[in-house]
């Protein structure tokens, strides 16, 4: 099963070449350059630059595999969620090559990939994991955090997931006010280990003593404002690595105490672990100690698939929901859905 899988769902322009689980190519074009002087992405700057590199990322990623466009068996493509008017970039260029090569369309949720992105092989087959279900998925990016029962394959439970800002963005949007562009998170950890990772302001953990599974972390953010508006400039400048490293404490310790006390819930100890933000070191240290404790095990994906957006994760999800046939029937009315939920997806 040969899948050319595609994916605009943000600011990178990606394209891959999967069979089953194994990532035979993967081509990403990040735009991050373009919207670092904006201190965040622009959504009709991000259309214009899928515009102008889908063509040659998909084409540098058939070459890379070897095929053509007539090898393929599916035309896999992410239609949610993202940005509206970057997904459609990538929509209706999947309908265009499944239309003109007579393919069939697979509907991937982004939120999905990054479930499967830990079973992502290379062309070689490696590493080689057997599903074991059920699985609890921590998703932490820009956009989303939620945690996920992973029943079995394209069936979810979303156990919780954040009322307001997503912990990527809350470690963004700290680095904002610590005087740092787009994108902060990764500003923020390197503060941090310079400092050692202390927690020495002991900002807000949000919403630990309530009895639920949600995330909130605009309040922390707040918190983190108030605090800094009562320092001088000098102030800052001196204790501005310990300043990151206490808010990205604060915002690791309640994904750790959420994830902890699904464990208790579910009473599910195999855990996965996606998205942008699960490439920071201390939020990795700080799971795998949580895993330790309770005597489960985690998978991470591998770093090339965690540092970008990309199509490796949706042509293996794509794999999946082939197999049990779920495919687009009806091109025609095949359309974008920013805001779609994982429970909507398995409706498709």
């Amino acid at each position: 099963m040969i899948i050319l899988a595609i994916d605009t769902s943000c600011d990178e322009t990606s394209a891959a070449v999967t069979k089953g689980q194994m990532v035979i190519a993967n081509v990403v074009y990040s735009q991050v350059l373009v919207h670092q002087k904006w201190g965040g992405v622009v959504p009709s700057l991000a259309k214009r630059g899928h515009e102008e590199r889908i063509d040659w990322v998909i084409d540098s990623t058939l070459k890379k595999a070897k095929i053509t466009k007539k090898d393929l068996d599916y035309v896999a493509v992410t239609y949610g969620p993202g940005l509206a008017i970057a997904l459609e970039v990538g929509i209706n260029k999947a309908k265009e090559i499944a239309s003109e090569f007579d393919k069939k369309l697979i509907a991937v949720n982004h939120m999905e990939g990054h479930l499967y992105s830990s079973f992502v092989q290379n062309s070689r087959g490696n590493p080689k994991r057997d599903w074991q279900f059920p699985y609890l998925g921590l998703l932490v990016s820009g956009g989303h955090t939620e945690l996920v029962l992973f029943s079995s394959h394209v069936e979810y439970q979303i156990l919780g997931e954040t009322r307001d800002d997503a912990a990527g963005e809350s470690l963004d949007k700290a680095a904002r006010m610590l005087g740092f562009g787009y994108p902060g998170g990764p500003v923020i950890e390197k503060l941090a280990k310079e400092a050692q990772n202390v927690d020495q302001y002991h900002f807000p953990r949000p919403m630990v003593k309530i009895n639920n599974l949600e995330f909130s972390f605009s309040g922390l953010k707040t918190s983190f404002l108030y605090y800094l508006q009562k320092l001088s400039d000098q102030e800052k400048i001196k204790n501005l690595r310990f300043l990151a490293s206490s808010y990205q404490e604060a915002v690791f310790d309640t994904l750790v105490y959420k994830t902890n006390q699904a464990i208790k819930k579910t009473g599910v100890k195999r855990m996965l672990m996606g998205g942008g933000v699960a490439v920071n070191a201390r939020l990795r240290q700080k799971v795998r100690a949580l895993v330790r404790t309770s005597g489960g095990s985690i998978y991470f994906p591998p770093f090339s698939y965690l540092n970008f957006d990309n199509a490796a994760m949706i042509g293996v999800a794509a794999y999946y929901r082939a197999k049990i046939g779920l495919i687009v029937q009806s091109a025609d009315e095949f359309d974008r859905v920013p805001r779609l939920s994982l429970l909507q997806s398995t409706k498709n």
